[in-house]
């Protein structure tokens, strides 16, 4: 077992304390951290009042002064004239805007129980998720009402207008009377505590496998101060939103992080790789974090522009990046330290970070040390602990992990532990590195093939903008390796020419039997590669 206590300097972790959050459940955490993140942003509002935390879509900028007074008048809202409550559970449909900020925060007041949902998914997958979640109020952008023209009664439905053109709450406030007496009541009874439930986010998967993850305020709050410690996140720091806000990463390593270091945030609608390197450039972005896939994008936009002087760090987490990737990316940008980051929507976000420039570490590769506040084990199929060194699945438990799935039983948290299903080991110097997940693991014929080795080497072959390996049946090993390749702008690839080259670098029975060219490697709604479509395009001609 390896403690996170154990891995970081003492400055990091000394003045850690033990808290109890529950009959059965004691964590070690970081003195006084606020209730929740309106406390978070209460406090930030008092130290930098002028300052701008957000600037929207269209570059309209935002005060925390101003902010502050924007949640305080949505809480009173949804207080006073449509009823939320503590423990309410509302349900977030919009675009990456400030409206979604100001409404997440509301709720952070009002103690009521955000839900985001995927604004990439069609209708058929966002009801079920609503029913699920046992949504009483839905916030949606009114691209969305349609949806819910029936069926809807027992449900209020607050349809945001003009987002983009104005601050599209107005709308909703049009002929609201007793607005500063409602704040005011509001004031009075507003609640937080940190054992109540902030969030139910659902994984990625299909709508009938994904399950709710309920993270309390005191994962909220561990999560936001781990990653202000680990990684040097200050109220100097500038960066952007531009990947969907509903997810972990926009939701608490983003928005989350700094609403409580005191930050200044831009927000993208959607993601647009030159716009992000232009605007880092024009507005001097200090930080980023974001998905091997946006940073692929990001290298294929800018790796061949001028290097960007403000940026100083980088966090990635959410699947592999390859050393390739990360090494084109410190190429290009050689002053800017790169952290991988290892965690889930379990885990808050952070599970493990490393702790410096991993582009330049003797460890490229691992995903970090064990954050503050978590325990680690690697396990067998009986989940017997391992020896350090060997592969197996990655447990852990602590103050960012969840407590339980929202009306859902499941064999991944047991005793405190969530068994993550994801593949790895640490190394003697206490770093994790993530092999694959265990379900991507390929059986060929009692020989195993993960495939995040295989789409390395591949990775690393001149002219390869990206891959993804995945398994696929055959009729005397059961299954085998298959691969889908994007090559890069001006080169061509050939399934030959790839297979000689990993004739030199891997046992045969790894190399793909299978492999095709595309143009664009499927992504799923959340941003991560789609290898339940890739194993269909490339069983196709099978």
């Amino acid at each position: 077992m390896i403690d996170g206590n154990s891995m970081w300097a003492n400055e990091m972790i000394r003045d850690m304390i033990q808290k109890s959050v529950s009959l059965e459940k004691v964590i070690y955490t970081f003195p006084e951290l606020p209730v929740n993140l309106y406390e978070s942003l209460r406090r930030s509002a008092s130290q930098h009042a002028e300052k701008t935390l957000l600037y929207d879509d269209r570059k309209k900028k935002y005060s925390y002064r101003e902010f502050l007074e924007k949640v305080d008048e949505l809480a009173a809202f949804l207080y006073c004239v449509k009823s939320v409550r503590q423990g309410t559970h509302v349900g977030l449909l919009m675009y990456n805007c400030v409206e979604f900020c100001v409404a997440f925060l509301a709720l952070s007041k009002l103690g009521a129980v955000t839900v985001p949902l995927p604004s990439k998914f069609k209708k058929a997958e966002v009801l079920p998720l609503i029913e699920r979640a046992d949504i009483k109020v839905l916030i949606c952008d009114d691209d969305y009402t349609g949806w819910f023209k029936e069926g809807f009664e027992e449900k209020t439905v607050l349809a945001v207008t003009d987002v983009g053109e104005r601050y599209g709450f107005e709308t909703v406030f049009q002929g609201w009377e007793n607005r500063d007496m409602d704040i005011e009541e509001t004031e009075r009874n507003k609640r937080g505590k940190t054992e109540d439930t902030a969030i139910i986010m659902f994984t990625s998967g299909t709508t009938s496998r994904s399950k709710g993850v309920v993270l309390k305020n005191y994962n909220v709050m561990h999560a936001v101060e781990v990653y202000r410690r680990t990684l040097g996140v200050a109220d100097n720091d500038i960066s952007v939103i531009a990947t969907p806000i509903y997810h972990i990463t926009g939701l608490v390593a983003l928005l989350g992080l700094f609403v409580h270091v005191g930050g200044t945030l831009h927000i993208h609608k959607f993601f647009d790789a030159k716009r992000v390197i232009e605007d880092a450039v024009k507005y001097g972005f200090t930080f980023l974090h974001a998905s091997p896939t946006v940073f692929n994008l990001l290298i294929q936009e800018g790796e061949n522009e001028e290097e960007i002087p403000t940026l100083r760090s980088f966090a990635c987490g959410s699947s592999n990046m390859t050393k390739e990737k990360l090494l084109r990316l410190h190429n290009w940008l050689p002053h800017s330290k790169f952290h991988t980051v290892y965690g889930l929507t379990e885990t808050t976000s952070p599970a493990t970070v490393f702790p410096d420039d991993a582009a330049s570490s003797i460890y490229i590769g691992s995903s970090g040390l064990p954050v503050p506040g978590t325990k680690f084990k690697i396990v067998d199929e009986e989940r017997k602990e391992v020896p350090r060194g060997e592969v197996g699945e990655i447990a852990v438990n602590g103050s960012v992990v969840l407590d339980c799935y929202y009306n859902q039983e499941s064999d991944s948290l047991a005793d405190g532990w969530l068994y993550t299903g994801d593949v790895g080991y640490f190394n003697e110097k206490g770093y994790l590195y993530v092999v694959d997940r265990k379900k991507n693991m390929i059986n060929r014929g009692g020989e195993k093939i993960w495939c995040y080795d295989v789409e390395n080497e591949i990775a690393a072959i001149e002219g390869v903008q990206d891959n993804a390996v995945v398994g696929i049946p055959d009729e005397l090993y059961g299954e085998v390796a298959a691969a889908l390749i994007q090559p890069a702008v001006g080169y061509t690839l050939t399934e030959e020419k790839i297979k000689r080259y990993l004739k030199t670098r891997m046992a045969k029975y790894k190399i793909p039997v299978k492999i095709k060219m595309v143009e664009e490697i499927p992504q799923t709604p959340n941003g991560k590669t789609d290898k339940v479509a890739i194993k269909k395009i490339l069983m196709e001609e099978n």
